[in-house]
């Protein structure tokens, strides 16, 4: 009983991620590809997203405070963070990118910093709300395999 209790509270919370708009298909897709020999493979890959996209962050954040900025080199990291966050499926993390983005390539570097800031918040917020997922998942053992969110229609 406790463990059918904690994989609804599992499902529930997954499908929060997708109504919120912090999850989008592309979740789903890598969801597709755990299987018994890998059955660890989506918090494999958001441990190696979190722990590399920290670092670009860190970067960009170092690049904008230095004087000259190199307008090129936040561009370039800005856009590794969009496709890399993209890949996973972290929608509200990649729309914060891409407003961060347009604001530096229009030489807004003062709205740039500012929506930086946010990136950084919805980051924090989106790691926040996936490590528990992921703890709540280990407690309850493997994983059937991955289903739609409830609303969501197929590809990207």
């Amino acid at each position: 009983m406790e463990s059918r209790t904690l994989r609804d509270q599992i499902a529930a919370m997954r499908q929060s991620f997708f109504d919120e708009g912090i999850l989008d298909s592309q979740f789903t897709q890598l969801e597709q590809l755990e299987d018994r020999d890998n059955p660890n493979f989506v918090e494999e890959v958001l441990t190696l997203y979190f722990r590399d996209s920290a670092n670009l962050l860190a970067t960009v954040e170092q690049t904008m405070e230095t004087e000259p900025t190199d307008v090129a080199k936040v561009d370039r990291i800005l856009h590794q963070l969009k496709g890399s966050s993209a890949s996973i499926g972290a929608n509200k993390v990649r729309n914060e990118v891409i407003k961060t983005r347009e604001l530096w390539q229009q030489g807004n570097q003062e709205g740039a910093k500012a929506a930086f800031l946010e990136l950084r918040q919805e980051h924090g917020t989106f790691k926040a709300k996936l490590e528990p997922y992921f703890q709540q998942l280990r407690q309850a053992g493997p994983v059937q395999a991955a289903m739609r969110p409830q609303g969501q229609q197929g590809g990207h």
